[in-house]
C-alpha cells in the first residue's frame, strides 16, 4: 500500500460523518510566503552586515591592500628624501665651509636655504583624509628638498661666478703690510681692547698701528679705488679710504699726506700716502684698518703676501699681549 502524503491533511464534517482534504485559503498562502521572504531578507541582511563588519567585502579587501601598499610607498619616499637631504647638507657644509669661504662670500644661512614653498593654501587639498598626515608629510619635506637644491644650485652660480673672476678678486684683497717691514720701527698696537693713551681706559682698538718715521711711504694693499681722502684736525687726522670691492674697504689713517686723489684707481703696492702725526696721535704711525662689509676685521690675517708661516705664528703670539694704542 502505498503511503499517503504527508502534505494531505484531512478534517471530519459532521455533515455527512466523513473525511474530507483540508484546502488552506488563498491569503493564508500568501501570508506564509511574505512571511517567509522577510525572514529569509532579514537574515540575509544582517549576514551581510555580518560579513562586512567583521570580514569586509572582496572589493574593501583589495582597497585595503592597495592602501597598504601605497602606505609602503611613501615611506620608501620618505627615508630615500632623508638620504637625499643628508647629501644635501653634506654639499651646503662644504659649499659654506669651503667653496664660498675660498673666495670671501658670505654662507647662506641654513634658515634660508629651507624655507620652502609654503604658502596659506598649498596643502589646503591635502587636509580632511584619512591618511592626510602621510601624504602631508612628504610634501612638505618635498618641497623643502626643492627649496635647498633651488639655492644650492644658485650659490654654485655665484660660486663658479666668483671663480671667473677669481685673479681680479685676489689682486683686489688687502693681503700685504702697509709700510715696509724695514721702515716699521715696531707695531705698537694690534687689534682688539687695549689701552686708550688720552684717557687711560680699556677702548676698542679696530686696527693695526705701525710706528714709523713721519715720510715714510704708505702702500694700497690691494687693488682698488680711493672713496674718501679727508683732512681732520682730530680723531684719525688725515685719513685714506680704499674700496677693494667683494665687500672689501682699507682705512689708512693720520697720513701726513696723501699720494692719490679721491675717484683714482690704485694697484696693490702703490704709494698713496706718507706716515704722519695728525689727528688725535701720541707719535708719528698708521693707524691701518681692515673692513669686510663694514665690520673691522683684524688685519693680520691679511698678511698672508708679507709672512711666513712662522712669522705669522710670532705676530700672533705678540698680539695677545697688552699694549697701548698711539690713537
Amino acid at each position: 500500500m502505498a503511503r499517503q502524503k504527508k502534505d494531505n491533511r484531512y478534517i471530519f464534517n459532521p455533515k455527512t460523518l466523513s473525511f474530507d482534504r483540508f484546502k488552506e485559503p488563498m491569503g493564508n498562502r500568501v501570508g506564509r510566503v511574505i512571511v517567509f521572504l522577510l525572514t529569509t531578507f532579514v537574515v540575509a541582511f544582517f549576514i551581510v552586515l555580518l560579513i562586512y563588519f567583521f570580514f569586509g567585502s572582496p572589493k574593501e579587501k583589495m582597497q585595503a591592500r592597495e592602501i597598504e601598499y601605497l602606505k609602503l610607498q611613501y615611506q620608501i619616499l620618505d627615508d630615500k628624501m632623508d638620504d637625499m637631504q643628508v647629501i644635501l647638507e653634506d654639499l651646503e657644509q662644504r659649499d659654506n665651509t669651503v667653496y664660498r669661504m675660498i673666495f670671501e662670500a658670505e654662507p647662506i644661512p641654513s634658515s634660508v636655504r629651507k624655507t620652502g614653498f609654503q604658502t596659506a593654501d598649498r596643502y589646503e587639498n591635502l587636509y580632511g583624509y584619512k591618511n592626510s598626515e602621510v601624504v602631508l608629510k612628504v610634501s612638505t619635506k618635498l618641497d623643502a628638498i626643492a627649496s635647498q637644491l633651488y639655492y644650492q644650485s644658485k650659490s654654485y652660480d655665484d660660486v663658479f661666478k666668483m671663480a671667473r673672476n677669481k685673479s681680479q678678486m685676489l689682486a683686489c684683497l688687502p693681503a700685504i703690510i702697509p709700510v715696509k717691514e724695514s721702515q716699521i720701527r715696531q707695531i705698537s698696537s694690534y687689534f682688539g681692547y687695549r689701552t686708550d693713551p688720552v684717557y687711560k681706559v680699556s677702548k676698542f682698538h679696530s686696527g693695526m698701528d705701525f710706528a714709523a718715521a713721519v715720510g715714510t711711504e704708505v702702500f694700497a694693499t690691494g687693488d682698488g679705488v680711493v672713496v674718501s681722502a679727508e683732512r681732520n684736525h682730530w680723531g684719525y687726522g688725515n685719513m685714506l679710504t680704499i674700496d677693494h670691492g667683494y665687500g672689501y674697504k682699507t682705512n689708512y689713517a693720520h697720513l701726513s699726506k696723501f699720494a692719490v686723489k679721491k675717484g683714482q684707481k690704485v694697484k696693490r703696492g702703490q704709494v698713496v700716502g706718507y706716515v704722519g702725526n695728525t689727528g688725535k696721535s701720541t707719535g708719528s704711525h698708521l693707524h691701518y684698518e681692515v673692513l669686510k662689509n663694514d665690520k673691522p676685521t683684524d688685519p693680520i690675517h691679511f698678511f698672508f703676501n708679507d709672512l711666513s708661516p712662522e712669522e705669522y705664528e710670532k705676530i700672533l703670539e705678540q698680539a695677545e699681549k697688552p699694549s697701548i694704542t698711539m690713537d
